[in-house]
């Protein structure tokens, strides 16, 4: 069974269509570099991925769940949005080791540490979130959602604000995480850091898939320019 199947997919608000039609494949380990616009759909569509939006249309199973999922789902992905949603006066490990409490991990103190440290952030575990940066916080969000080693992992832009020492270890990260068999969505504006990871890349435009294609079949030299056609000329 694929890890993530969609047919049809499709979420409207109100008159508005945001996503329409989005039919995917993704199998085990593979990551789905997902380019466009803003507003082109990319972000709702992460979020029905990951059972915060009920499909007005069209079905999907994420980790051997049906879409929208529940508690089940939730337990399967780890999922990074725009908002770190962090506990301001809580230090960076009681933030993650809070997360791998509710997902009943043993010895969640320790998973949390293990996770801070893969993102570089062991030397300022023990600091309320407060006082970190905006990259620091982002990695810390990133730690969180990927404490209980989750199946699937949906990144919503997940490279804005770090600096290069950020942007490097979540880079090892992600590649750390696909070579262990994680299946990954990146929605990332960042073309050469989501290609890097890509074992497939799409671009979404008015909230369709216009190009689909593996990853082995693209030069990263001219991606840029396919891209800009796709997007400004409707290519």
């Amino acid at each position: 069974m694929s890890t993530i199947a969609t047919r049809g997919l499709a979420r409207r608000f109100g008159g508005r269509v945001a996503v329409s039609d989005v039919t995917l494949t993704l199998e085990e380990g593979d990551c789905l570099a997902l380019f466009g616009p803003n507003g082109a759909g990319k972000t709702t569509l992460l979020r029905m991925l990951a059972g915060l939006l009920r499909p007005t249309s069209g079905s999907g199973m994420v980790a051997g769940v049906a879409l929208p999922g529940g508690a089940e789902l939730r337990a399967a992905i780890g999922y990074i949005s725009h908002a770190s949603m962090l506990y301001a006066a809580l230090s960076a490990r009681e933030n993650v080791e809070l997360i791998a409490r509710l997902f009943g991990m043993r010895d969640a103190r320790a998973a949390a540490m293990r996770a801070l440290e893969r993102m570089a952030l062991s030397d300022r575990a023990e600091m309320p979130v407060r006082q970190l940066s905006r990259g620091m916080q982002q990695r810390v969000s990133i730690a969180r959602a990927t404490v209980h080693d989750p199946r699937v992992v949906l990144l919503d832009e997940p490279f804005t604000g770090l600096d290069d020492s950020g942007s490097a270890a979540l880079g090892a990260h992600l590649a750390a995480l696909r070579a262990a068999g994680t299946t990954m969505v990146l929605v990332t504006h960042q073309i050469a850091e989501g290609l890097a990871l890509a074992t497939h890349a799409a671009i979404m435009r008015a909230g369709a898939l216009v190009r689909v294609e593996a990853g082995e079949t693209i030069d990263p030299a001219t991606y840029l320019t396919v891209y800009r056609e796709h997007v400004m000329h409707g290519a």
